[in-house]
Parts: C-alpha cells; structure tokens; sequence
C-alpha cells in the first residue's frame, strides 16, 4: 500500500463518433475551472498501445481528501460539463484510489 494522502481520480472515455473526441476534450476542459482538484489533466489518448484502443480521452486529477473530491464531483461546473459530454461519449470508466 501506498503512504499517499491524496486521492487520485482517472476517467476514461469513448466518444460514439471519432469527429467528437475535440468537443469532448473541449467540454472536459471546463473542469479545469473547479477550485477543489489539486491537478486536473484533460487530454487525447495518444492510442499507442497496439493492444487497445478503445479509450479517446482521458481525466486525470488529484484531491487532497474524499471532501474535496465530492466538491469537485457537485460543482456547477461540473455538471454543466456532464450536459456536454453524456451526448458525445460512448464509453466512461472512472477510478478513484
């Protein structure tokens, strides 16, 4: 086990058409906006990896605390991000550890 105090957030995505993966990014660019992330990172997969695929964008952020995380995940912004992107995406799978 690891003597990290933070608590690291990945979310991965799809998009149902390869022409949205931009919008995608650019809606999951708001996030950026939340105060609570200690680091927030939106970016294209590279998709390098011979074996998959299937991801086109992914979220990565760290929070200090289980708080902060659930601010995060109750923010306006947030939200207002979920209303773009749920039309876009194919695929989400998050992680938090």
């Amino acid at each position: 086990m690891s003597d990290r105090t933070f608590i690291r957030h990945i979310v991965l995505f799809s998009a149902k058409d390869q022409d949205d993966v931009a919008r995608i990014v650019d809606g999951l660019s708001m996030l950026k906006n939340i105060p609570h992330a200690s680091i927030l990172e939106v970016v294209q997969n590279n998709q390098v990896d011979a074996l998959s695929d299937e991801i086109d964008v992914v979220v990565y952020a760290e929070f200090v605390n289980d708080a902060a995380l659930q601010a995060y995940k109750t923010h306006q912004i947030y939200q207002d991000a979920i209303a773009v992107v749920r039309p876009l995406r194919e695929l989400r799978i998050a992680a938090d550890f």
